[in-house]
């Protein structure tokens, strides 16, 4: 294929400069419906705290192919990229999640509550689950891929030949032409104090995200994301990652928040959609029921 455009729109945002806005949603024929119109640029099926279903996230994958959208677009790129947040912390050492996820078609893997280097690099290695092996003279070696050759219904649903698919199926930013995106989120302090060496010694990540509720737990202010000292350990995050110069995530952007934090630097933002009654409230308030 000649002219193979950037296929993952939450890599186009980031390379041409844009903060990247997507939301975490469930595995189901008719979230994926609704989400595939929707005007993010990615959006991440939630799979850790929702059962691994690897039915449920091939047949939501599918749901998201439009013919109409594809047909009108001119383009094979998906016009809401599709990824996924696996069930195992990092210090499970899992990798199968990963693997099944990506034969599958999709694009980037959301690993939970990495803490250490070794972890990190089991995430991007085991995203070496997202890396096809190399021989160790060959460039771009690390981390070492692993990821076993069976890509056959991840072709199809890229809508590549297999040697294109091998060609662009690696990580971003490591791989400048790579359309896999591997997140690994900071969910305690431990991990937040092991940051800077993650970044320094593991190539390949394609962001860090927060996960302030987990964080928030462990400093003893459970869901109280405004506090100080959860904002003192989010905001040592972002200032790692600005000087490693790695994409930074948030989980919870709303209305109320969205201005501070695109000020304060994060790029990969997470606004879930809210579903509204608005109708309803005004129809019961005029028949005299609210």
């Amino acid at each position: 294929m000649a002219d193979i455009p950037r296929l993952n729109g939450v890599i186009r945002a980031l390379e041409a400069g844009n903060p990247a806005f997507t939301s975490f949603c469930q595995a189901d024929p008719e979230t994926a419906i609704a989400m595939a119109t929707a005007k993010y640029d990615g959006i991440v099926y939630e799979m850790e705290h929702n059962p691994w279903d690897i039915r449920a996230l091939r047949d939501s994958l599918q749901y998201m192919l439009n013919r109409g959208q594809i047909a009108k677009s001119g383009s094979l790129a998906p016009s809401v990229t599709p990824m996924v947040r696996i069930p195992p912390n990092g210090a499970e050492k899992a990798q199968f999640h990963a693997k099944q996820a990506l034969d599958l078609g999709a694009y980037g893997i959301v690993w939970p509550h990495i803490s250490s280097v070794e972890e990190a690099h089991n995430a991007v290695a085991a995203c070496a689950a997202c890396r096809y092996p190399r021989l160790k003279s060959a460039p771009m070696y690390e981390p070492a891929g692993i990821r076993g050759d069976g890509p056959t219904a991840a072709v199809r649903y890229w809508g590549l030949s297999q040697q294109d698919y091998y060609a662009r199926a690696d990580v971003w930013p490591l791989n400048s032409k790579g359309e896999v995106f591997v997140i690994l989120m900071m969910e305690d302090t431990r991990g937040i104090e092991a940051l800077p060496e993650i970044l320094q010694k593991v190539p390949g990540i394609g962001a860090i995200l927060i996960g302030e509720g987990d964080l928030s737990q462990e400093l003893g202010y459970p869901r109280q994301y405004e506090h100080p000292e959860v904002l003192k350990w989010m905001a040592r995050v972002v200032e790692t990652c600005k000087r490693h110069n790695v994409v930074v995530g948030h989980p919870h952007v709303d209305v109320n928040n969205m201005e501070r934090i695109l000020a304060e630097g994060y790029r990969f933002l997470m606004a879930a959609p809210v579903r509204s009654y608005a109708a309803l409230d005004k129809g019961l308030k005029l028949a005299g029921r609210a």
